[in-house]
């Protein structure tokens, strides 16, 4: 075998284990380990080569930007066990419910705001999921509906910083994250309003599916329910501005006065303030928010270390100049080269999990993309775009699964009359799923999407540079030359002159 060929061989081969369900993160060290012992018996390159992975890792692993993941992870954990999305959804749900779509409004909403303090999948689907389904299937909402809109609503946290998909991004692209947070704000937005436009239309067509609960249902009306309401979002939204402020996250801010690990860990703070506040702050709910911290930073830090293993051998076998050889010579340039990108992201987020794509795919495509001119912030905001549908693609979906065990649970405990069947939540995901690869489309066609909140970089016209050269004395003159000296001579003469003197200064 030919070095050239044994780049394609990895990666199919990298496919092949991601499939099998095997650990990832110890398939792709055990892959990467026997490549490059295989690659140093073929004398490709030598044993010293694989001495280099040790400082590698240790190279990685002290990066002080992944620093942020526990914090921002913890930070997370403990908003979703302390009671916020249950106070904020019983109140918006009262608030927007008598409108037709309304309860459906209320979980978009509160989908956006809890993903914005939470930034987990799994707390925000199952706490929306507990609190609403039985409500929306009581009043008559149709349950394809139910189940996507609670699916989608969960995970658009992945998108909406300070998203943890956004600071791996950041880290792997080698782009600042408040800059990628800027980016991610303007598709975060319009996510929203294409699930709420939708809802519209919903109400409009089939008003049926999506009915408005009787205002007697309300347990509060008036002052008392505007206060329930604010009570949730004012410290939530002081939270998003306090940490996301700090690092410069935030739309037309351009300076930062803490890095995303001390954001973070202000983070923390103000969640064990948020949760004192609601009366929930025990030493049992500060231990399951650890553990899941523990858990997942865990998680993290081996996908990071098995990944290491294999894009270093794999790039010592000239795997990048492989993949940039086939990615570049794609028809359409630009365009083509992202189109064909983003269905590759897509059909792999049906078997692997964002980290481990941004960890295992992106090393690959990220200096291929700024070769082509393409700008990292804007590529890293499309893909995790795209990524956020790997928590939907049925039946893969990891938010489908969730739904499911909610929707069991909540019939044995007999809140919901019937049984929810699998069909209706694979199906129900279906339109928002192509809701979010619309997206993906308005993000590549319209980049102002992503461009709009971050600093407009100052152009300079070559064109209108002008460099003065300042103007010899007046009071010098250049020798005038001699009757049939030509300038060649002139400067021949001098350099001769100038030999001499030196010769001469050795000399003595």
């Amino acid at each position: 075998m030919q070095m050239e060929n044994f780049a394609p061989f990895m990666f199919g081969a990298l496919v092949f284990i991601m499939l099998i369900g095997f650990p990832v993160a110890f398939s792709l060290s055990a892959l990467g380990l026997a490549s490059g012992f295989f690659a140093i018996e073929m004398g490709w390159f030598p044993a010293s080569f694989m001495a280099n992975l040790p400082l590698n890792v240790f190279g990685i692993l002290s990066n002080e930007l992944l620093l942020a993941i526990p914090f921002f992870t913890f930070m997370g954990a403990i908003l979703e066990k302390c009671g916020l999305a249950e106070d904020m959804l019983d109140s918006m749900g009262q608030l927007f419910g008598t409108v037709r779509g309304g309860l459906g409004y209320s979980v978009i909403i509160v989908g956006f705001i809890l993903g914005a303090i939470t930034g987990t999948v799994a707390g925000q689907v199952i706490a929306m999921a507990l609190i609403s389904m039985p409500i929306m299937i009581k009043y008559g909402y149709n349950m394809r509906y139910t189940t996507g809109v609670l699916a989608a609503s969960g995970t658009i946290t992945q998108l909406v910083p300070p998203s943890l998909v956004l600071i791996v991004m950041a880290d792997q692209l080698g782009r600042s994250v408040g800059d990628m947070y800027k980016g991610a704000w303007g598709p975060s937005i319009l996510q929203v309003l294409i699930f709420a436009l939708y809802t519209f239309a919903l109400s409009v067509i089939k008003p049926d599916h999506v009915p408005g609960i009787p205002k007697e249902a309300r347990t509060m009306s008036g002052f008392r329910l505007w206060m329930k309401c604010l009570r949730g979002i004012i410290p939530s939204a002081v939270l998003i501005f306090a940490v996301l402020g700090s690092m410069g996250g935030l739309p037309w801010m351009d300076t930062a006065i803490a890095t995303p690990t001390e954001a973070g860990a202000m983070g923390c703070v103000g969640a064990l303030v948020l949760a004192a506040i609601h009366r929930r702050l025990t030493w049992n709910l500060c231990w399951q928010a650890m553990v899941g911290t523990m858990r997942l930073t865990a998680m993290v830090v081996f996908i990071l270390i098995g990944s290491r293993v294999f894009s270093m051998v794999f790039q010592g076998v000239d795997g990048a100049k492989w993949v940039e050889h086939m990615l570049t010579g794609l028809p359409g340039g630009q365009v083509g080269f992202l189109i064909v990108v983003n269905i590759f992201i897509f059909f792999l987020a049906f078997f692997l999990d964002f980290f481990e794509i941004a960890f295992i795919i992106l090393p690959m495509l990220g200096p291929v993309a700024d070769k082509m001119g393409i700008d990292l912030v804007w590529f890293g905001v499309l893909l995790c775009v795209n990524m956020q549908t790997s928590f939907m693609h049925p039946p893969f979906g990891f938010a489908l699964f969730y739904l499911r065990g909610i929707a069991d649970t909540l019939y044995k405990e007999r809140r919901i009359e019937k049984p929810v069947l699998s069909n209706d939540i694979y199906l129900g995901a279906i339109p928002w799923v192509l809701m979010q690869v619309l997206l993906v489309g308005i993000v590549i066609f319209v980049p102002q999407s992503v461009t709009v909140f971050l600093d407009k970089v100052e152009k300079v016209d070559i064109d209108k540079v002008k460099i003065e050269t300042p103007a010899e004395p007046s009071d010098v003159k250049a020798p005038e030359l001699k009757a049939g000296e030509t300038q060649g001579q002139r400067d021949t003469q001098n350099a001769d002159d100038e030999q001499k003197k030196i010769d001469d200064l050795f000399k003595k």
